[in-house]
């Protein structure tokens, strides 16, 4: 295993307080509910209902969306298993979105056409986000994305100064990039005392806004980028960005986009004599990375605390492994679990108003709920603020040392 020079992470807790609350077992009464006064179905006639799931089921990222996919099915499993829903039994329907923009339309699409479907789960990309999300809002149904970081997609274009809901329909339980990337440079240039950090994106939604936000703190701060570089994602050699970047001799390369390319990144900047961490968002943070080339001393922040070590989520892992899955949750198993489930709390309220409501009038209460959607989750607390977003805003830098990632620092950008 490759080692990185010139870093030693420390473990550390940044920008305030880690606060989140645990949850019961699944098979306690929850402490909250979605509506006050609100309660299950508990007659109606027997129906099937359905909660999509949209994400890369196949190709580069696909452990990632597996691992999303399979979480909603354990949640749609225990939902079953609870007969909170009185006669209504869930069922999966999962699109392959091949993390491609037209494919997630695609995807989209289909699901919007089927009149049993209550909510959508995903996308894991927010450039597949932007196509799939106006379909789906156009069709009136819920979607929640585990993953989706683009502070676009609830903010619209001017996210800092004129915050704008843009679809009514969208939420997420993933923090985002205006706090994720300030979160990482307070990290660089704080913790790690690093003054000079190089900046790569792969030109996609996620990557180009990820890298940016971080650029603006770091100088901010009183950091250099000494360049900014792009890549083709759909190549395989960079070579020549790597070298662009050596010879600007920075302390550590921050990358926006995902791990197919951030892997291969790593151990060509190696190659090209430039022996410092490459760092980057939630998008790299899987094993997948170090096995394509990431070294010790890389590094990627990633949304929540780790899962591992959340007294809330230690259910979910117990159920998860109990389930026999082939694939591992990954980075956002517990956050499409939470996702998931909150589809099926604002089903219950939905269900408890009127459960003979279906079609087009069941999804639009159902996204009507969802402002009101308050539980304790694998992740903490479960909520939604004005425009959609999670109101929980934990983030966690990881480090990769002894071949794996290993938490160093979890905490809440405070800017």
């Amino acid at each position: 295993m490759r080692q990185r020079s010139m870093i030693k992470f420390g473990a550390v807790v940044v920008a305030g307080t880690l606060a989140l609350s645990a949850c019961g077992s699944r098979d306690e009464e929850p402490e909250t509910t979605t509506t006050e006064g609100s309660t299950a179905a508990s007659g109606g006639e027997e129906r099937t209902l359905k909660i999509g799931v949209i994400a890369p089921l196949s190709g580069d990222l696909s452990a990632l969306g597996l691992g999303i996919q399979n979480s909603v099915d354990l949640a749609i499993q225990q939902a079953n298993e609870s007969g909170d829903l009185g006669g209504v039994t869930l069922e999966l329907a999962a699109e392959d979105d091949t993390a491609t923009p037209d494919v997630g339309q695609q995807a989209a699409s289909a699901l919007a056409d089927d009149e049993e479907i209550v909510g959508v789960v995903g996308t894991l990309n927010s450039s597949v986000a932007l196509s799939a999300a106006p379909v789906l809002n156009s069709a009136g149904i819920a979607m929640v994305s585990p993953a989706n970081t683009n502070p676009t997609l609830t903010l619209g274009d001017d996210s800092i100064e004129n915050p704008a809901r843009v679809w009514d329909t969208y939420f997420r339980t993933a923090t985002t990039d205006n706090q994720q990337g300030p979160f990482a440079a307070e990290y660089v240039f704080n913790e790690l005392g690093f003054t000079e950090v190089a900046i790569i994106h792969d030109q996609k939604a996620y990557g180009e806004g990820l890298s940016r936000v971080f650029g603006e703190t770091f100088t901010e701060l009183g950091g250099t980028v000494t360049t900014t570089e792009v890549i083709n994602p759909d190549e395989d050699d960079f070579s020549a960005v790597a070298g662009a970047v050596a010879a600007t001799n920075p302390q550590l390369v921050y990358y926006g986009g995902e791990y197919p390319q951030a892997g291969p990144l790593s151990a060509q900047l190696d190659d090209a004599g430039l022996t410092v961490p490459l760092m980057g968002g939630d998008g790299i943070y899987d094993g997948q990375f170090i096995e394509l080339g990431g070294a010790d001393g890389d590094a990627a922040t990633s949304v929540g605390a780790p899962t591992t070590e959340l007294e809330s989520a230690a259910d979910f892992v117990a159920a998860y492994e109990e389930a026999g899955f082939s694939e591992p949750y990954a980075a956002y198993g517990a956050y499409a679990y939470d996702s998931a489930n909150a589809i099926i709390e604002a089903l219950k309220a939905a269900l408890a108003e009127d459960d003979a409501m279906e079609g087009a009038d069941l999804q639009a209460a159902v996204v009507e709920q969802m402002s009101s959607v308050e539980y304790d989750g694998a992740t903490g607390t479960v909520s939604f603020d004005e425009y959609g977003d999670t109101t929980n805003k934990t983030l966690t830098v990881y480090a990769v040392e002894g071949g794996e990632f290993v938490p160093v620092s979890t905490g809440e950008y405070q800017g």
